[in-house]
């Protein structure tokens, strides 16, 4: 997006706001070590990379906490050794380390990273998000990637929950010089080259994927050090990647933030600079901060979610100037403020979430009601994902025990549920897999749960569905989740805000026992402020035999 132009806005300094919410990695290509060339725009510590990424965060002598699928790669172990995959799919930017040249790329590449996933906004055929098999990839995206010999049909791998997703890499370093800097969130790029994740201290951070990924040579992942940091001046609500990014395309690789007192912020995602801002106003012509945002699938229209109001931007004219859609008229309609939004895939349809824990559905075209679904939510809405057939709706709320599956075809039917712990007012995300097969969520009691939404009754009961699998990812709150567009990994965040244990004063004598030893509270052995990369596909021999010493997956009841 040229027009997207040099606004003079600057992000402001970092500051201390708790609720905010940010993914934001810069689309570069990975280098080819850790001690390559950096970008322009990055910032590395003095101390250089960490030589490994596995830190010993969680252990099995851990008193008081039951013991789940325990992640593997810890105390200095690598999650997997040579032999776990013969070939290597790698694209070869990746293996060399060295830029793809435009040449090497062809004609399959759309200029906007991505051309037919229009028709399947427009016509409604399968496209772009039509379901897929298992262990099917898309071509389309691997082209995305920048890769000129994608891997054959044969070397395409899925995602695989028989086993335990094996942890490779991780940061956590970059979160521990601010106190409390919990997680809220992390996002993969669309084409999959970074990931971005927003935090405490007002920072939306974007890495990129280690190159050793591509190799499968695990055993020397170092942790993970971001390569741009953009600071907002205040709590970050939400955040959202360009829908068409493509790293081989500078002019698509932006997203977008919005925080407490600020105007939405088009950030530059190779040189972390303001590209351009959107400035909502009120009806006392007052600046307003957007609560939830979302680009349109084709990327020509920035939706920004208020109290009973949506507005809508058009990302080639930043300012002021936005179309107003209320969501309540002449009181009927849906109260609250917006929180989330969700496209659907292949009608001109989008959903809206609210705190007054109801969801609606909504025209593209000029924003009229389509249907308002029934309150069945304990709290306000946090999150919401259309199914990629566009025929279902997953929506979660905060303080919340479920995620329910609505029926868009009967507005209003919840087909069924998915049980996890919510205990809290933050927001915990949940994510699709590429082909709407499996649905994956952390929760407020540090597990990561996944559920096949293929075993659901047919005849849409109600039932709660059981989850396939349930692995312990962080010893914290795991509140982001995000599968990698077409490789078989995943990111997960954690962090909470933590709160002193009842009975703590600021006083010395409060902080010693009875023999002056120091008294730590439950919660700060449980703080836990950091991004995991899982590798979530299938195992080699070799590595299936190193798997069997190790623990069974073991489900916990709810």
């Amino acid at each position: 997006m040229s027009d997207l132009a040099g606004s003079g806005e600057s992000g402001g300094v970092a500051g201390t706001g708790q609720d905010a919410e940010a993914d934001g990695e810069p689309p570069h290509q990975a280098p080819a070590s850790p001690e390559g060339d950096r970008l322009e725009g990055e910032v590395t510590s003095e101390d250089g990379v960490p030589s490994s990424a596995k830190r010993p965060r969680i252990s099995e002598e851990e008193p008081g906490l039951e013991q789940v699928a325990k992640p593997v790669g810890m105390h200095g172990e690598t999650p997997a050794q040579t032999g776990l995959l013969q070939e290597d799919p790698a694209p070869p930017e990746q293996r060399t380390g060295e830029p793809l040249q435009p040449e090497d790329v062809g004609e399959e590449l759309p200029e906007s990273g991505g051309g037919e996933e229009e028709e399947c906004h427009q016509d409604g055929n399968g496209g772009h998000d039509a379901p897929l098999e298992e262990g099917e990839t898309k071509p389309e995206e691997l082209n995305d990637n920048g890769s000129a010999d994608s891997p054959s049909e044969g070397q395409r791998l899925g995602l695989d929950f028989t086993q335990n997703p094996q942890m490779l890499t991780g940061s956590w370093t970059e979160y521990s010089n601010f106190p409390e800097n919990y997680l809220k969130g992390c996002k993969w790029a669309p084409d999959g080259s970074c990931i971005l994740t927003n935090s405490a201290d007002n920072v939306l951070r974007v890495y990129n994927l280690p190159p050793e990924i591509y190799s499968y040579n695990w055993d020397s992942l170092p942790e993970m050090s971001p390569v741009l940091r953009m600071a907002e001046g205040d709590t970050i609500y939400d955040y959202c990647w360009y829908p068409k990014m493509n790293s081989l395309d500078a002019d698509t690789c932006f997203l977008a933030s919005s925080s407490r007192d600020n105007p939405v912020h088009v950030w530059d995602a190779f040189h972390g600079e303001v590209r351009a801002s959107f400035r909502p106003y009120n009806h006392l012509d007052e600046l307003t901060a957007a609560h939830s945002l979302c680009f349109s699938p084709d990327g020509t229209q920035l939706y920004c979610g208020f109290d009973k109001m949506v507005r809508v931007f058009y990302t080639d004219r930043p300012g002021r100037d936005c179309e107003e859609r209320p969501t309540v008229v002449k009181k009927q309609g849906q109260n609250g403020i917006i929180s989330c939004f969700g496209f659907s895939p292949c009608q001109s349809v989008y959903a809206c979430g609210s705190y007054s824990r109801c969801a609606g559905l909504y025209s593209s075209q000029d924003g009229s009601l389509l249907a308002l679904l029934p309150t069945r939510h304990h709290g306000g809405l946090t999150h919401l994902l259309f199914s990629p057939d566009g025929n279902y709706l997953y929506t979660g709320g905060r303080k919340d025990p479920e995620i329910l599956c609505w029926d868009l075809r009967e507005p209003g039917e919840v087909v069924f549920s998915f049980k996890r712990n919510v205990a809290t007012n933050q927001r915990i995300y949940f994510d699709l897999d590429q082909s709407g097969r499996y649905l994956l969520s952390g929760d407020t009691e540090r597990v990561v749960s996944v559920w096949d939404t293929q075993t659901a009754p047919p005849d849409g009961t109600e039932e709660l569905l059981q989850p396939q699998l349930r692995f312990q990812a962080h010893w914290d709150c795991t509140n982001g989740i995000s599968i990698h567009p077409f490789m078989p990994l995943l990111a997960t965040s954690s962090g909470q805000r933590q709160f002193p244990s009842p009975g703590e004063s600021e006083g010395d004598s409060a902080s010693e026992g009875e023999g002056g030893e120091a008294v730590v509270s439950p919660q700060e052995t449980r703080q836990d402020n950091a991004l995991s990369l899982w590798w979530a596909g299938p195992l080699g021999p070799a590595a299936a035999a190193e798997g069997s010493q190790e623990p069974s997956t073991e489900v916990v009841e709810a």
